[in-house]
C-alpha cells in the first residue's frame, strides 16, 4: 500500500468514527497540512462542513454551534498560528463548558524545531484550557493504526461530552502527500459496520439520599428563601425549577440566560426583575432571604452577587453538575456537583418546607411594579438601547433563538427582557465574558437552528468580528443583527472611570466613528438605519423570514442612557419602598 493509501485509511478511519459517535458538523478554516482531514470531511456522507477562512472567527462559529447543539462540533486548522488563533473560542468553550474536538494538523517530527515554514510548538498548546490533548501518531498501514485512529476518535468525543463538557486537543503531523485517495474501498466503514469503535458510557450524577434529607432539615427552619438560576438549557430543567418553587413557595431569581424567563412552563414565581430591585441597598436588606440555592452557573447580575457576598448569614446551596468551584462570593455553604433538573425533582419529592407566602409576595408585588414601568422607558427622548429587549420581546417569533452580546447588551437583558410564554431560547458568551467572536457565536446558533435567530450586539463588540459576518455568506445563513451604536464602550459610563474626564473618551470610551452601512455592504447584508421604535418594528418585521444577514442599527446615545437608566431606578424604587413593606 503507498503513503497516501496509508494516510487515506488512517485519517478516513479518525473521521468515520467520529461520526459514528456523533459529529454531525465540522467547522474548516482553509489550509496545506490539514488538507487530508478538510477533504474527507467534506466527502463523508453524515458530515456537514462549514467554511470559516479567519480562525479567530471559526473558532467562536463551531462555539455557537456547539452551544445550540449541546453535542461536540469538529474545529480543523493548519499548523503554526492558525492554531494560535483558536485560542480565544477555546477558553471561552473551558469556562462555559462547551463541547469541541480541536484537530489541528502540523508538521511531522523531523521539521518540527529547526526552522521550517509555518511551523511552531503546538503540543499543549491550549495548556489547561482543554480536558484532554494528545500528539497523534504519524500515519501507517497496520491493523492496529487503523484502531489506534478510530479509538483516538472515540476517546475525543467522549472527552468532550462528559460532564463537565468542555474543549478537547488533538494534533496531527501529516508527512506529504496530503491528498487522500477517496477511490479506495470500504472508506467509511470497515466491513460495512455502523457500529462505533468503542464507547463510553454519559452518567448523571445524582445527590444521596442522605445527603437530601440533610438539605431539607437545614432548610426546614426557612422561612425566607429563595432560588437562583443561572445559565442551563432544557425544558426539563425548567419544569423541574418550577415544580420545586411551586412546592416551597421560594421566588426563582432567574438569570436571562438560565432560560427560566420563556416558554411554556409556569412562571408565577418568576422575579424577571431582581437585578434593578437589588440595586436599591435598602431594598435589597428589606429583601434579603435567609437561604438561597443557586443552580448552575453565577448570574450576571452584580447587585445578586453583591447580596450575596456581602451576607455570610445566607445559607447558600450551590447546586452545578459541572462540578467546578464556581462561587465567586466564597460564601457558599454546600456545594453539590449533581443534575440540577434531577435535583429539584428529589427535593420536591421530599418536601416539607413551610411556605411563607408574605415573603414571595412581597418579591411578586415590587417585580410588578418594576414591571409596569418599564413600557415608559425613552418616551420623547434619546433611543434608549434596553427598549429594544422590550421591542424583541414583542417581536420575535415563537420557537426562536436570541444571541446576546457582552458588557451593556447582556445587563440589559437582564434587566428589560422579562417574561414571555414564547419559546425564546437566550444565548451568551459568559465563560470569559470576552467581547469577541460574538457575530460568529450567533452565525454558529444560526447554521444549528431551523429556526429564526437574532443577535443583539454593541459596536465595537460588532467591529471585533466583522470578519465572521464572511461566514454567513459562505455557508448561506440567515441572521437578524440589531446593532447597538453608542459609538464607543457604553459599559464605561457606568464605572468610576467616567469621572476621569481628561482622558476618559481616549482610553474608555472609545469613539470609533464607523458607517457600518458599508460593512453591510462589503459583506452582502441588508442595512436599516432606524430613528424611531416604529421604524425599528418596520425594519424588524420586514427582515422576517427572508435569507442572509440584515443589519438594523439602532443609534443611541450613551452618555444619556445612563440618566434614563438611573432616573426609572430611583423612581421605580422610591415607588416600591412605599408600598411593599416586608421585612
Amino acid at each position: 500500500m503507498t503513503g497516501r493509501d496509508s494516510l487515506t485509511r488512517y485519517a478516513a478511519g479518525f473521521i468515520d468514527e467520529l461520526a459514528a459517535q456523533g459529529i454531525t458538523d465540522a467547522v474548516i478554516s482553509p489550509g496545506s497540512r490539514s488538507t487530508p482531514f478538510a477533504i474527507l470531511l467534506a466527502e463523508h456522507p453524515e458530515v456537514r462542513t462549514h467554511l470559516q477562512i479567519d480562525e479567530r472567527s471559526a473558532g467562536f462559529y463551531a462555539l455557537g454551534m456547539a452551544k445550540r447543539l449541546q453535542r461536540p462540533v469538529a474545529l480543523l486548522c493548519t499548523s503554526g498560528t492558525a492554531a494560535a488563533n483558536y485560542f480565544p473560542a477555546v477558553v471561552e468553550a473551558h469556562y462555559s463548558n462547551v463541547p469541541l474536538v480541536v484537530l489541528t494538523a502540523d508538521r511531522p517530527h523531523e521539521l518540527r524545531d529547526v526552522g521550517a515554514p509555518q511551523a511552531i510548538n503546538q503540543n499543549e498548546l491550549y495548556g489547561s484550557y482543554v480536558k484532554w490533548f494528545t500528539d497523534a501518531a504519524i500515519p501507517e498501514d497496520q491493523p492496529f493504526m487503523h484502531r489506534y485512529a478510530r479509538t483516538l476518535a472515540a476517546r475525543a468525543y467522549s472527552e468532550s461530552a462528559a460532564v463537565p463538557m468542555g474543549p478537547v486537543h488533538l494534533n496531527f503531523p501529516f508527512r506529504e502527500p496530503l491528498i487522500p485517495n477517496l477511490g479506495l474501498p470500504f472508506l467509511w466503514r470497515e466491513e460495512g459496520t455502523r457500529e462505533k469503535h468503542a464507547r463510553k458510557a454519559q452518567t448523571v450524577s445524582m445527590a444521596a439520599g442522605s445527603e437530601i434529607k440533610r438539605l431539607m432539615e437545614s432548610l426546614s427552619g426557612v422561612e425566607k428563601g429563595m432560588i437562583v438560576c443561572g445559565e442551563i438549557h432544557g425544558q426539563e430543567y425548567k419544569e423541574a425549577v418550577a415544580a420545586l418553587a411551586s412546592a416551597t413557595g421560594f421566588p426563582v431569581l432567574p438569570d436571562p440566560l438560565s432560560n427560566m424567563r420563556t416558554g411554556p412552563h409556569s412562571k408565577d414565581m418568576i422575579i424577571e426583575n431582581y437585578d434593578s430591585i437589588l440595586k436599591d441597598e435598602a431594598l435589597r436588606e428589606r429583601l434579603k432571604p435567609e437561604a438561597v440555592i443557586r443552580l448552575g452557573a453565577m448570574p450576571v447580575s452584580k447587585p445578586l452577587f453583591l447580596m450575596l457576598r456581602d451576607s455570610p448569614e445566607i445559607y447558600q446551596i450551590v447546586v452545578d453538575q459541572n462540578g467546578k468551584w464556581r462561587d465567586p462570593t466564597l460564601a457558599a455553604a454546600e456545594m453539590l456537583s449533581v443534575d440540577e433538573a434531577a435535583f429539584c425533582r428529589e427535593l420536591t419529592a421530599e418536601i416539607s418546607i413551610r411556605k411563607n407566602n408574605e415573603y414571595a409576595l412581597a418579591w411578586k408585588h415590587a417585580n410588578q411594579i418594576y414591571r409596569n414601568h418599564l413600557p415608559l422607558l425613552d418616551e420623547g427622548g434619546d433611543l434608549f438601547e434596553g427598549k429594544a429587549f422590550l421591542k424583541l420581546m414583542e417581536l420575535m417569533p415563537d420557537d426562536s433563538q436570541l444571541f446576546v452580546g457582552n458588557s451593556m447588551p447582556i445587563r440589559d437583558a437582564d434587566t428589560y427582557f422579562g417574561v414571555t410564554d414564547k419559546n425564546i431560547t437566550l444565548y451568551a458568551n459568559r465563560g470569559a465574558n470576552g467581547i469577541d467572536g460574538v457575530v460568529s457565536s450567533s452565525l454558529g446558533v444560526a447554521a444549528a437552528s431551523k429556526s429564526p435567530t437574532v443577535l443583539v450586539i454593541g459596536d465595537l463588540s460588532f467591529y471585533h468580528d466583522l470578519n465572521g459576518l464572511l461566514g454567513a455568506k459562505l455557508n448561506d445563513l440567515s441572521l437578524t443583527i440589531v446593532l447597538l451604536n453608542n459609538d464607543g464602550g457604553g459599559i464605561f459610563s457606568f464605572l468610576p472611570q467616567s469621572a476621569e474626564e481628561k482622558h476618559f473618551e481616549q482610553l474608555f470610551g472609545t469613539p470609533i466613528g464607523l458607517d457600518y452601512g458599508k460593512a453591510a455592504q462589503l459583506y452582502g447584508a441588508e442595512y436599516s438605519l432606524i430613528h424611531s421604535w416604529e421604524d425599528f418594528a418596520s425594519a424588524f418585521k420586514t427582515s422576517a423570514g427572508q435569507k442572509g444577514i440584515r443589519i438594523i442599527e439602532v443609534p443611541t446615545n450613551r452618555k444619556t442612557r445612563v440618566k434614563i437608566h438611573r432616573d426609572l431606578l430611583q423612581f421605580v424604587s422610591q415607588e416600591i419602598m412605599k408600598d411593599v413593606s416586608y421585612d
